[in-house]
């Protein structure tokens, strides 16, 4: 048999209904070479018995294993213990484009790394002299499937920024679980200018380079903001690699106040990723990067 479109669909019956000999009868009147069963509307132990029925007569089977209504999930076929077994997957599967995203992230970051490495440690040299307190930020954020990881960045802010944060929380201007304010006080005036042209940002490609983020995907979120999601469906963003820009990045990010579009934009990301998709959002991050409209 070489296909669904070659099989000619001779007449149907209800294996709810009917008995395995019945069954057995139409097979032999017909001379089948083939049934199709549709999972979805019969009973577990009917579908067994037919295919057993099946097997000893030689008949092959298609099994239409539709027993769920998925939205977003692909459905494909695989082998677990030398049994098939059914795959649900709402993100790509491995595949050249997913490799060559890997192999992206790992050389570009490495690149980048050993480029910018004067700027780098310009920065490092600038925040030290103008302001008192470590030269790296470090945060407990969620990356792949929710897992915690340790995001560098370079510090722009006053020391104590985090413990001051409930003090301006009447101030946030995005909805939902996630806080962030234009003009935020805390900010010191040399981070002002690492945000505004995304500097601060550099160091996460060390973490780039160890497996933790992507040079694209949505942007990781602190711990206890995930923690606050009010839908469930937000948590799928967490089902690829969190990246250093991604499609909020490039629409204007200081201008999109609703949390639910930015995740609008992660799941539309998600559902259309292909490599393309990474090289495109790259390549115009670029000038968004020069003109210095990141983050207030």
């Amino acid at each position: 048999n070489s296909g669904f479109q070659d099989l000619k669909i001779v007449d149907t019956i209800d294996l709810n209904e009917a008995s395995t000999s019945e069954f057995l009868n139409l097979l032999h009147v017909h001379s089948a070479n083939a049934v199709i069963i549709e999972a979805r509307q019969t009973i577990f132990g009917n579908i067994e018995k037919a295919i057993q029925a099946c097997e000893l007569e030689g008949v092959e089977v298609w099994l239409m294993a539709d027993f769920f209504q998925t939205q977003i999930s692909r459905t494909t076929v695989d082998i677990f213990q030398n049994r098939p077994v059914l795959v649900f997957r709402s993100v790509p599967e491995l595949s050249w484009q997913s490799i060559a995203k890997s192999l992206l992230d790992f050389v570009g970051a490495a690149v980048l790394l050993i480029i910018l490495s004067p700027l780098l440690l310009f920065t490092a040299i600038a925040i030290k002299l103008t302001s008192p307190g470590p030269i790296i930020f470090k945060q407990q954020r969620c990356g792949l499937n929710g897992r915690p990881f340790t995001m560098y960045k370079f510090r722009s802010m006053i020391t104590d920024a985090e413990q001051r944060k409930h003090e301006l929380a009447m101030f946030n201007e995005m909805t939902g679980p996630v806080f962030k304010i234009s003009n935020d006080p805390r900010v010191t005036p040399i981070g002002r200018f690492l945000r505004k042209y995304s500097i601060d940002e550099l160091p996460q490609l060390w973490n780039v380079l160890r497996g933790e983020m992507s040079l694209v995907g949505p942007r990781p979120l602190p711990v206890d903001e995930v923690q606050r999601f009010d839908d469930l469906s937000h948590r799928r963003r967490l089902s690829v690699k969190p990246g250093l820009t991604c499609l909020w990045q490039i629409s204007g990010r200081s201008e999109v106040k609703d949390f639910k579009e930015w995740v609008k934009l992660d799941l539309e990301y998600i559902d259309n990723w292909s490599f393309w998709l990474d090289l495109k959002i790259l390549l115009q991050t670029i000038p968004i990067v020069l003109k210095g409209t990141g983050a207030k």
